[in-house]
């Protein structure tokens, strides 16, 4: 799934390419891919202008001159571009934005996991899935007092606990592995066991690896490609996620996979001890 990086590398190439481009037709090809009606989406869209194009944690914000935006979730491999070559639309382009210039935003998606909802630009943060969002990466409110109660009041394991979007937001399985390596925490330690240092170097962390990401354009393990087909490079400085039998560059020892609440989690044995 695309984590924080990606969608802002996707964003920041969408809106080189879209921003003050006004929407002439929509076609919705895969009716469930938008959350409400989807007559009112096509109608509410048609004809508005993209103003913008922001992001909230692994959210795309499309910010249109009539007061709504698209707020769109990629998932597992949502993924968009823009050409007006007919052969760029596919049975996967699931939904198709005709722009004024001529060119077309295609929304691709092999999964059909993606989904797409028109909502009040002023009341974003009313939205039920924006409003539980917890603080993110590199933003004013990604604070130690913010961080602390919302991560000690839980029991469960602090892999469980970051990939909880409602705790801190914008990361998933790549970059809490590649976080809790570095801050040296075992993926299975109780949350509340941790003490304040603790915290604070995940904060430390989490900022540094989201900026090196961002500056990567992200990482492509699997299918990732920003806006402008690209693959990106983060995944060539990864440590330990996708590493298992390899030697852990801190200390040799040979890296791990076991399960995290179901979720495949990468650790080293020996620098990462469970508190």
């Amino acid at each position: 799934m695309p984590e924080m990086p990606e969608v802002e590398t996707v964003r920041r190439g969408l809106i080189a390419q879209v921003k003050g481009r006004k929407i002439t037709n929509v076609e919705i090809r895969y009716p469930n891919l938008i959350t409400g009606d989807v007559d009112q989406f096509k109608e509410f869209v048609t004809g508005a202008t993209i103003d913008d194009v922001g992001r909230r944690a692994k959210f795309l914000l499309i910010h249109l001159d009539n007061g709504y935006t698209i707020i769109s979730h990629l998932r597992m491999e949502g993924r968009y571009r823009i050409s007006a070559d007919p052969s760029a639309i596919d049975k996967h382009s699931h939904a198709i934005f005709t722009l004024d210039n001529g060119q077309k935003l295609i929304y691709n998606d092999v999964r059909k996991f993606g989904r797409m909802q028109l909502w009040n630009t002023d009341d974003l943060e009313n939205n039920k899935s924006i409003q539980k969002l917890g603080p993110e990466p590199l933003s004013d409110a990604f604070t130690f007092n913010n961080l602390k109660p919302r991560i000690m009041r839980h029991r469960k394991d602090i892999k469980t606990v970051l990939l909880d979007q409602s705790v801190m937001s914008g990361l998933g399985n790549i970059y809490v592995d590649e976080v809790l390596w570095k801050v040296k925490i075992h993926p299975e330690t109780p949350a509340n066991h941790l003490n304040d240092i603790d915290i604070q170097n995940i904060i430390e962390v989490s900022n540094e690896e989201m900026e090196k990401a961002i500056i990567a354009g992200g990482s492509t393990v699997r299918s990732y490609v920003d806006a402008t087909g690209h693959k990106g490079n983060m995944q060539n400085s990864l440590k330990v996620y996708g590493k298992e039998g390899t030697p852990c560059p801190r200390c040799g020892t040979e890296i791990k996979k076991i399960k995290v609440n179901g979720r495949g989690t990468h650790f080293c044995p020996k620098c990462q001890v469970v508190k």
